[in-house]
């Protein structure tokens, strides 16, 4: 798909409209009924690869999320998710924050032929819920225990073998829409809540979107499309190796810290390569001697030098909960937590513990892990 185009007059929180096109999104309107069965009644919200909408099973009465891929997307994520949702015997617990998909069917439209799938809906995703906060924390309890299952989900993925990677529409040229382009984009409803007041029992998560995900032992996979903030440097520093289970630990620490932090662990909107690399190179010491020649001589003159993790978790995880009037971490538990993170973060990806080894780490295994244990004895 070309992104370069600029047909239509942008709005906010909604999916582009030149993606609609000859193998890209179906028009979905609300009130269109799927498969005879599923009444659309909102949006949730989109992907790279798909639009997810809220809709009425009227077989069964109850609320459901089926999301529409592109025509031209890859059925790989229908594959896994189904390999997932029938795992070997000796699992654990993964198995039950990965969504099931409880039907598929296609869909035939003006730009081409879609793959629906249809799983129970989610209300927020962590993201949604922090930008909808003044104060972008969650209660600590709330963290430990979303960042435990964030962690048996990714130590359930590896295990099986997978790395997981109304408003009106005006065309800006006045010209007729297509009929492959929908008369008017849907804003995502929002069902959440303020990240803050989110109890413990109310923090269940589902880990979802596997478009980008494969199986190392069956395909190469040279190219990272995870956002650049959360991105493994290895996929600069060694565009000619194939990434790994590891590649999704660096991710995950990323994703740890922004659900324990305030702000995320490296910062930027419009941020490139070598401004991301600076801010590694800031927090985490320098890079592998293999990868400096690669980098050149800017990091000298970066404004990030003089930060350090402890520096940043101080600032952004500490003094924020504290100005919050929320209880922040005691000295052991901040210890454990950073050397985790630290561990995770190493340049070197084969040098990064695997997801049973952070499963296994204090920190999980003394604060975390008990927080969700807490969530399922409720049950």
């Amino acid at each position: 798909m070309e992104t370069g185009r600029v047909l239509y007059r942008p709005i906010q929180y909604v999916e582009r409209m030149e993606y609609y096109e000859p193998g890209g999104y179906h028009p979905v309107k609300i009130g269109d009924c799927f498969h005879n069965r599923y009444r659309v009644t909102h949006k949730l919200g989109h992907g790279t690869y798909s639009t997810i909408w809220l809709a009425r099973d009227e077989t069964s009465n109850t609320n459901v999320a089926v999301k529409v891929c592109r025509a031209n997307s890859n059925p790989r994520e229908i594959d896994i998710l189904a390999r997932l949702s029938n795992p070997q015997p000796s699992s654990g617990t993964g198995r039950a924050i990965i969504p099931s998909i409880l039907d598929k069917f296609n869909v035939q439209g003006p730009n081409g032929t879609h793959i629906c799938l249809v799983t129970i809906p989610a209300r927020m995703s962590v993201s949604d819920a922090k930008k909808e906060s003044w104060i972008s924390l969650f209660q600590l309890e709330v963290a430990r225990a979303i960042a435990a299952q964030l962690v048996i989900a990714v130590q359930y993925i590896h295990s099986q073998g997978f790395v997981h990677e109304f408003e009106p529409v005006n065309r800006l040229d006045g010209q007729k829409l297509p009929t492959g382009v929908p008369e008017y984009g849907v804003i995502p409803i929002w069902l959440g809540e303020a990240s803050e007041n989110i109890s413990l029992p109310e923090s269940r998560i589902l880990l979802s979107d596997f478009g980008e995900a494969f199986s190392p032992a069956q395909e190469k996979k040279f190219e990272s499309h995870t956002p650049l903030l959360i991105r493994p440097p290895e996929a600069r520093f060694e565009p000619t190796k194939s990434l790994t289970f590891s590649s999704d630990i660096w991710s995950l620490a990323c994703t740890i810290w922004d659900i324990v932090a305030q702000k995320t662990l490296f910062e930027g909107i419009m941020t490139d390569e070598d401004d991301m690399t600076c801010q590694q190179i800031g927090l985490l010491g320098p890079l592998p001697t293999a990868w400096q020649k690669k980098h050149g001589e800017s990091i000298h003159q970066s404004r990030y030098l003089n930060r350090s993790l402890e520096d940043r978790f101080e600032k952004t995880v500490q003094q924020a909960r504290i100005e919050a009037r929320m209880p922040s971490l005691e000295p052991d538990e901040q210890d454990a937590l950073l050397s985790m993170l630290r561990s995770m973060l190493c340049f070197q990806p084969e040098h990064r513990p695997s997801a049973q080894q952070v499963l296994e780490s204090e920190w999980m295994v003394k604060w975390a892990l008990p927080e969700y244990e807490r969530i399922r004895n409720d049950q």
